[in-house]
């Protein structure tokens, strides 16, 4: 007695000829059990190719084996894993890339928003084919085939560092009429759908276990109205495919032979397979008997025809070559000459291309007493392991008021039901405002813009991201992200223009800031940069610049670095002006002194008047002594020149007389006035000839 756990399995491989449903439990990681099997063929040509043309004809026949199976399993039967058929699948191949700004640490949400971006780009590649305008596919699951870090394969990407990630994967597409008819059919027979996977994914996962997957290797599922393919090789699925003939190309070539109806073509067929002759009436009533070796001979051709197009379909999924080896399963695959006509085609040996059953099945273990291990049996069995695998199903799920379906692979987050709904992928990230581009002193430079805020998502009325995952009905809410402020700098906040450069004139050190240009015309600090400015820094004054800026008149006699000088001289960092300004001061003041000196007569005066006059002499020499004259000085205020005049000395508040600061215009709270860095108290500090002053509106 084995213990059965509550909820049991049920898979049904929808043919074209027959349904085909299993139903069981997983016991552990390698041991299914199976505790019911029923195989039916379709009353009528309900379905063609693989594809569901009568929903009512199918769901009766579904109900019927629901029937058959809640009897054998002594429980009802609510929920059914399905499989959709390779015939209508849309298979996209592309490789999507995401460069970073600087070197990144690789999470695992760089590696999602890469996964969704190749899938973005397999959509577009769906709907730039013409062909399909007019229909809506849904994706129904992607898989990586190949990561790059840096444009070199890597297994895995989390945590590693890069300046750039890739992946080349293979995204798959159903048409929306073909889930709406399973989906139909199988509620019709009072089931809900558990989980949907495709058929060529669910043989696989029977037939080529994942320690195979290395190899290079092509399974091939022969029903009866498609012949689904995949290959896989280094570790991964790398092509699905699919050519539109199997088993019942047979079987209407031997109804046109035989002058006989469809069904009793198929049976004819299957005798032919197990019989030496075969019986049968034709449509006149009229008794044939013939030899099953003639019936094989009369579809010979159609073998050859068939196994010839999916030896080209394998070799064109497998990049023009043929494979290492080739798994045949699926009930078409049975007849006879088939596995050998298909390793003649892709010129392999006989035991190169197998008839997969009994093989593939050694970890399915059937309860019920005489069941063959057959071919026809590997995709029911693979729907219920992908029940356990995956659990993947189609969900509903409202997006910004609009119901969304979505093929449910176990790990959908709001990121994915924003793309099926079509909502734009820049509308979910955050985006930067417009970039200003630039050139400094003929070097290119860019100022990237703010960062704007990502989406606004609400999930169900709480505050979500688009990695959080979603359950079928969630009520998503998407307020689409912002741009950000498109990048501003004006001149003076570039750190080189506040850069000063020094020269000596009459021997002292004169400081000048380095004044700006933008496309050749001098600009003042708050001048705003404009896209495609080109902007140059001036090293240098010319002479004339500099006798202006210290309000002197340009004479004759001017040296520069010991040379006579013209107005445009180009005075650099370091270089040395002789203007012969002291010596004028000097002579001047010789001037005044001699104008100024008491006459020598006095000393000679007499008696009676010498000593009153000398004190008188001497009080006016005095006063002349402590009269001193006016002095020019040249001082730096906020890092410009400024020249002061008219003055013996000179405290802080004469700054404002020379220097156009408007104390009106308050920028801050307090005031804060510096003199070679030392914070001052007020306007009555002393200012000399050289200092710098800083004045500066401060917020407390």
């Amino acid at each position: 007695m084995v213990k059965r756990p509550e909820h049991l399995v049920f898979g049904l491989d929808i043919g074209t000829r027959n349904l085909v449903g299993t139903v069981g439990f997983r016991e552990n990681e390698h041991l299914f059990r199976v505790v019911a099997i029923s195989v039916k063929e379709h009353e009528t040509r309900a379905m063609l190719d693989g594809q569901i043309h009568d929903i009512a004809k199918v769901a009766e026949s579904i109900g019927k084996m629901k029937k058959d199976l809640e009897e054998q399993v002594g429980s009802p039967l609510e929920s059914v894993c399905i499989a959709a058929a390779g015939r209508v699948l849309k298979t996209v191949n592309v490789t999507a890339r995401v460069e970073f700004t600087e070197e990144t640490h690789v999470k695992n949400e760089h590696i999602h928003a890469l996964d969704m971006l190749g899938v973005e780009q397999a959509y577009e590649k769906i709907r730039e084919n013409k062909s399909n305008e007019k229909i809506n596919y849904y994706c129904v699951g992607y898989s990586v085939v190949h990561y790059y870090l840096n444009d070199y394969p890597m297994t895995k990407l989390e945590d590693h560092k890069a300046n750039n990630i890739g992946a080349e994967l293979i995204a798959t597409f159903l048409p929306e009429e073909v889930i709406d008819g399973l989906y139909s059919s199988v509620e019709s027979a009072g089931l809900q759908v558990e989980n949907l996977t495709l058929e060529p994914i669910a043989a696989m996962e029977v037939a080529i276990p994942e320690k195979y997957r290395l190899l290079n290797i092509a399974l091939v599922d022969v029903g009866a109205g498609t012949s689904d393919i995949c290959i896989t090789k280094d570790g991964s699925v790398i092509a699905y495919g699919m050519i539109p003939h199997a088993g019942d190309e047979l079987t209407e070539e031997l109804a046109r032979k035989y002058l006989v109806e469809f069904n009793v073509a198929e049976k004819i067929k299957q005798d032919a397979m197990k019989k030496k002759t075969v019986s049968f009436k034709d449509i006149m009533g009229l008794k044939q008997k013939v030899a099953s070796s003639e019936i094989l001979e009369t579809v010979d051709s159609v073998i050859k025809m068939i196994a010839g197009e999916v030896s080209d379909k394998i070799k064109e999924l497998n990049g023009g070559k043929s494979v290492s080896a080739v798994f045949v399963v699926g009930g078409g695959g049975k007849i006879k000459g088939f596995t050998e006509q298909l390793a003649e085609s892709l010129g392999l040996a006989k035991e190169r291309v197998a008839l997969r059953g009994e093989e593939v099945l050694n970890e399915v273990e059937f309860l019920q007493e005489g069941v063959k291990k057959d071919p026809l049996l590997v995709t029911p069995i693979g729907i219920c392991y992908s029940y356990y695998e995956a659990r993947n199903n189609f969900i509903f799920v409202n997006v910004n008021g609009e119901r969304v379906k979505l093929y449910d692979n176990n790990k959908l987050t709001v990121v994915d039901a924003a793309m099926q709904m079509g909502f734009p992928n820049e509308d979910l990230f955050p985006k930067r405002g417009a970039s200003l581009h630039y050139k400094f002193n003929g070097e290119t430079r860019v100022l990237r813009g703010e960062s704007g805020e990502a989406a606004v998502i609400k999930k169900n009325g709480k505050n979500a991201s688009i990695s959080s995952p979603i359950e079928k009905n969630d009520q998503i809410e998407i307020i689409k992200s912002t741009a950000g402020n498109p990048a501003e700098a004006t001149i003076g906040m570039l750190p080189e223009t506040h850069e000063n450069f020094s020269f000596t004139f009459d021997g002292k050190t004169v400081e000048c800031p380095k004044f700006p240009m933008v496309n050749g015309e001098t600009v003042t600090d708050a001048y705003k940069i404009k896209d495609g400015d080109e902007i140059t820094l001036t090293d240098y004054y010319t002479l004339e610049q500099v006798l202006s800026f210290m309000d002197l008149p340009y004479k004759t006699g001017i040296e520069v670095n010991h040379l006579p000088a013209p107005k445009d001289e180009k005075i650099y960092a370091n270089f040395t002006v002789y203007y012969d300004l002291s010596l004028d001061k000097e002579r001047k003041a010789a001037d005044e002194n001699a104008d100024e000196t008491p006459d020598e007569s006095i000393e000679d005066a007499g008696s009676e008047n010498s000593e009153s006059g000398a004190d008188e002499a001497k009080e006016s020499a005095a006063k002349t002594k402590s009269k001193e004259k006016p002095a020019d000085i040249f001082i730096t205020v906020n890092g410009d020149a400024v020249k002061m005049s008219g003055k013996s000395s000179y405290i802080l508040v004469d700054v404002l007389d020379f220097y156009p600061f408007d104390m009106s215009k308050m920028g801050g709270d307090e005031l804060e006035i510096r003199v070679n860095d030392i914070k001052q108290s007020g306007f009555t500090a002393g200012v000399k000839d050289g200092d710098k002053v800083t004045l500066t509106w401060i917020n407390r």
